[in-house]
């Protein structure tokens, strides 16, 4: 698509005004914003160009995955592309049929989790019949370089074309991980992996290499999934700072718990306090700590936006880790390949971090840095990175990116999750100002809204993104009828 094929925002001879808008990244974040902004607005919709160079819209990185392996870690009754239908997705599973060939996918409890392919193929066929009438209109290519253009933004692609657009947003990717400087001598090896989400990144562990994974996060339970789907046996050594591992959903059915609006808390050690309360209070009621962490995120956005900027800080710096592994679970499936390989000694979990590495034998020595006790010296034949996004380098991981930085159009967010905006999602300038016409969907804008990784808040977010776009199409085109 060329700047021609796309009517902008410019006054043309006095034509009438159809603005265009541009999103950045076609993953649910982006094409959910798509997808209700066309849904709410209808005829009247703008312009809606979706840069994803992958075939389809809505699978983007977490659902484009083919491994079986892979599933969702959310019971298929609480994924939706529509807020407010969240039994959305189970009814086109049933209408597809699309778990048939996949009986593991139900469990005991009655819940359903598909695999990852599954869900990216419920989003793209939400999205297919708007993108077959133009409504919605697919640029399968990178974005290279983003800048002003007058009133508008230019935005050229690496397939040399260029749109102009009254409003962009941006919805890409997480950073990929960053490399640990330890293992920095391990760059080139063969079976080093610093990006396991790239394709084919463990085809080159054998059968019975042993594994030193850093990170114990859902990334990490996936691989050791994935490698015992292909037949790995080798020893798998887990380790993170604090040893955690992510954990797994609630034993049994259970309504959120605890009331945290009532009293709002305006400082991380109170915010804690409250949480502890009420998990000794919902054990006292026969439940589990799954019911207050779930009560904790639906309540996530409003108790955020209580915390000041400096408490927020402390949160991510101190509490974060905990958080992760009891707000995003493990499927069940996934869980149970992890619980054999502990039982059967095939993996540890420790806490420990890297300390010097080296070559020897053909082996790679590491002396892993337990966080009590003595160091321990480990032989290994693979390292794999899983230690999570690198959202502090946002800004850094793609060119367009830090050029809109240094033009002051962009600024990182305080806590180091992703892009500074402010409470209507406009992205804040190098003065802290929202500029009107930039905005940011999805876990990116987490540092001003929270919860902002899992499906549902994702999807919702994508809602209120799509809603914000509605009423600037709608004051843009004003101007034009009087």
């Amino acid at each position: 698509m060329d700047h021609d094929s796309v009517t902008t925002g410019r006054n043309n001879g006095g034509k009438t005004r159809h603005p265009v808008v541009v999103v950045v990244g076609g993953g649910v974040s982006g094409a959910g914003v798509a997808y209700h902004l066309v849904r709410t607005m209808g005829e009247q919709a703008p312009a809606i160009v979706v840069f994803e160079p992958r075939s389809e819209l809505g699978r983007g990185l977490a659902y484009d995955t083919t491994d079986p392996a892979h599933r969702i870690n959310v019971p298929a009754a609480r994924m939706s592309l529509l807020p407010d239908r969240p039994e959305d997705f189970l009814e086109w599973i049933a209408r597809e049929d699309a778990v048939a060939d996949d009986p593991e996918a139900f469990r005991p409890d009655g819940n359903l989790f598909p695999r990852r392919q599954v869900f990216g193929s419920y989003i793209a066929s939400a999205l297919a019949p708007y993108v077959e009438t133009g409504a919605v209109r697919h640029r399968r290519a990178l974005v290279v370089d983003v800048c002003r253009d007058g009133l508008l933004w230019r935005i050229a692609d690496s397939q040399g074309g260029q749109v102009f657009a009254d409003f962009l947003v941006i919805a890409t990717s997480h950073p990929s991980p960053s490399v640990p400087g330890a293992l920095r001598v391990l760059e080139g090896h063969h079976r080093f992996v610093p990006d396991s989400t790239r394709i084919e990144a463990l085809g080159h562990i054998r059968p019975n290499d042993r594994l030193l994974i850093i990170g114990n996060g859902l990334t990490a339970a996936d691989i050791v999934a994935s490698l015992a789907r292909t037949g790995h046996r080798g020893q798998i050594t887990s380790i993170s700072r604090r040893g955690l591992r992510s954990r797994g959903h609630s034993p049994w059915p259970q309504d959120p718990f605890g009331d945290f609006e009532a009293t709002p808390t305006h400082s991380a050690t109170a915010l804690l306090r409250s949480i502890r309360l009420a998990i000794t209070e919902a054990e006292a009621a026969g439940l589990t700590w799954h019911a207050v962490i779930d009560q904790v995120r639906t309540h996530g956005r409003a108790l955020w936006q209580k915390l000041p900027m400096s408490e927020r800080c402390r949160i991510v710096r101190h509490i974060r880790p905990f958080w992760d592994v009891h707000r995003f679970r493990i499927a069940p499936q996934v869980e149970d390949v992890l619980e054999q390989a502990i039982a059967e000694g095939r993996m540890e979990v420790l806490a420990a971090s890297v300390g010097k590495v080296h070559f020897e034998g053909g082996s790679i020595h590491v002396a892993l840095r337990r966080r009590s006790g003595p160091s321990l010296q480990r032989c290994f034949d693979a390292v794999v990175v899983t230690t999570g996004p690198a959202h502090g380098g946002i800004l850094d991981s793609q060119a367009w990116l830090s050029t809109m930085r240094a033009q002051s159009h962009l600024q990182l967010d305080p806590t180091g999750l992703g892009i500074a905006c402010s409470e209507r999602s406009e992205a804040l300038d190098a003065d802290g100002l929202p500029d009107a016409t930039l905005l940011v969907s999805g876990p990116l804008a987490r540092g001003t809204f929270g919860e902002l990784m899992g499906l549902p808040q994702i999807t919702e977010h994508a809602v209120f993104v799509a809603s914000e776009l509605s009423t600037k199409v709608t004051a843009l085109r004003m101007p034009a009828r009087n």
